[in-house]
């Protein structure tokens, strides 16, 4: 299960209703890549597989390819706009490890250590 805030909702329907195409969704995901081994997808999409997880939060229809599901679990994405530190957080309690930027992770199941950011 994924959770998403009342707040990152808000701000997500606000960026889609922006956008042109009526039949776009929220498409989370995680690739392999980033400083702790995992980087994650969050984007706008209208192309829906067979295999993907589909769920609305919030009246927000969110999609998860299968293969990242595994990785989403239980992840927690909140939204806020204070300052220089606002925007998208997401919280993965299956993370042992994470990028000092955030934007990477490594998950539970993986082996090895976290690297360093290179800038």
């Amino acid at each position: 299960m994924i959770t998403i805030s009342e707040s990152a909702c808000d701000k997500i329907k606000e960026l889609l209703a922006s956008e042109e195409s009526p039949n776009l969704f929220l498409r989370l995901g995680v690739k392999a890549g980033g400083c702790s081994g995992f980087s994650y997808g969050m984007g706008f999409d209208d192309d829906q597989k067979d295999d993907d997880k589909v769920m609305t939060i919030h009246g927000l229809k969110v999609v998860v390819d299968e293969d990242s599901s595994k990785y989403l679990y239980g992840v927690e994405i909140d939204y806020s706009d204070a300052g220089m530190g606002g925007g998208f957080s997401i919280n993965n309690p299956n993370a042992v490890a994470s990028c000092g930027c955030g934007q990477s992770f490594k998950h539970k199941e993986e082996e090895g250590l976290a690297q360093p950011c290179e800038d």
